[in-house]
């Protein structure tokens, strides 16, 4: 390189030499990501591993930068600078490592991530150790990469003199500034708080099934700021994390997906019950969605004008028991209505006309 550059004049060698370093190094920088990714990629096509298959699809794009910028900065002292365009150029190649290493790492946490979803499944029906772990690992990724972003952005801005007096200056006010940061984001504070314990005591879950303000949905995503429920209708509610600490909601799956669900149904007091309950059985033994845990039938009330019949019927998860619930309601009518019409509900009525000379006396008249 010094051969080529020693026809030119002296005042353009050393600017083209540093021209040449650091392209020559991001250059080299790009062929080494380039072979590390064709031999991560021939791999994965032939042993098909998760691992290289993540790799490949989070670290692709910020190892392109991270290594090229790596090697500059083993070759930037070759560089014929001076000490100030020297120090400039490094504190510009350090911050940029540093932000790029910073962005390797944060796809590291989702590789990892990668592998812990893999091996577990959320989709079976009785999920309840695999959503805690969910739970706590949506929290701690979250936690990781802020922590990483945090620290990435303090490390770079340190790097530079000015920022590390005012720094200096900034730690001996820091109690005052603790208490004004104190009142002023104490409802974020309280928030982050409630995140930690709700990622480890876990009232709720990713995936659980909840009924709040009236809502029944599934838990979608814990942030560290609130929590989306996915209505069953694809609405969303964002609710606050400090609202599953203060107030009182329904859990449907805090210990199990199984479910009972009921049934009510209101006849006339001539309705035969144990037809009805024989029914019953046949209506859920032909049914996919009962998991053979309960199924009964009993008169739960007897009102002015009805009989209040309760079917009492078990699945294995909220969305199962909704459905099983319909299918029972709906044939359980028809099935009185087919066979027992006389015994749907009546209003009773005594008439008396002593007067009338064409009546009856205590005629009994029935208003269906």
């Amino acid at each position: 390189m010094r051969s080529i550059l020693s026809d030119l004049p002296e005042r353009f060698q050393d600017p083209l030499y540093t021209v040449s370093i650091v392209v020559g190094s991001l250059l080299v920088g790009l062929l080494i990501k380039v072979v590390l990714a064709t031999i991560i990629r021939g791999y994965t096509r032939r042993e098909g591993y998760l691992l290289t298959q993540s790799i490949t699809r989070h670290l692709s794009r910020p190892s392109s930068y991270f290594i090229p910028v790596l090697v500059l900065s083993f070759a930037l002292p070759l560089a014929p600078l001076a000490p100030k365009p020297f120090e400039v150029m490094r504190r510009v190649v350090e911050a940029s490592l540093t932000i790029t290493f910073a962005w390797c790492l944060v796809k590291v946490v989702n590789v990892i991530e990668d592998l812990i979803t893999h091996h577990y499944q959320i989709e079976s029906g009785d999920n309840l150790r695999v959503r805690k772990l969910f739970t706590q690992l949506q929290f701690v990724r979250k936690l990781a990469v802020s922590l990483i972003i945090f620290i990435a952005a303090a490390l770079v801005l340190m790097s530079f003199a000015t920022v590390r007096k005012i720094g200096t200056g900034l730690l001996t006010s820091a109690g005052i500034a603790s208490v004004i940061i104190g009142f002023a984001a104490q409802r974020s504070i309280s928030n982050l708080l409630a995140g930690f314990q709700l990622a480890f005591t876990q009232p709720i879950r990713i995936d659980d099934v909840l009924v709040v303000e009236g809502e029944w949905g599934r838990v979608e995503e814990i942030t560290f700021t609130y929590v989306v429920l996915r209505i069953w209708d694809q609405r969303r509610l964002v609710l606050p994390l400090n609202y599953f600490i203060e107030k009182p909601f329904q859990n449907w799956t805090r210990t199990s997906s199984q479910l009972l669900g009921t049934v009510f149904l209101y006849t006339d007091y001539t309705i035969p019950v144990e037809a009805v309950r024989d029914e019953l059985q046949r209506i859920v033994r032909a049914s996919t969605l009962w998991d053979q845990r309960t199924c009964m039938l009993q008169v739960t009330d007897s009102k002015e004008h009805t009989l209040e019949l309760r079917a009492l019927v078990s699945a294995e998860n909220s969305s199962e028991a909704f459905d099983l619930r319909c299918e029972v309601r709906e044939k359980l009518v028809a099935f009185v209505q087919q066979k027992y019409p006389g015994c749907l509900p009546k209003t009773r009525a005594v008439v008396e006309a002593k007067d009338h000379p064409f009546s009856l006396p205590n005629a009994n008249v029935d208003k269906s």
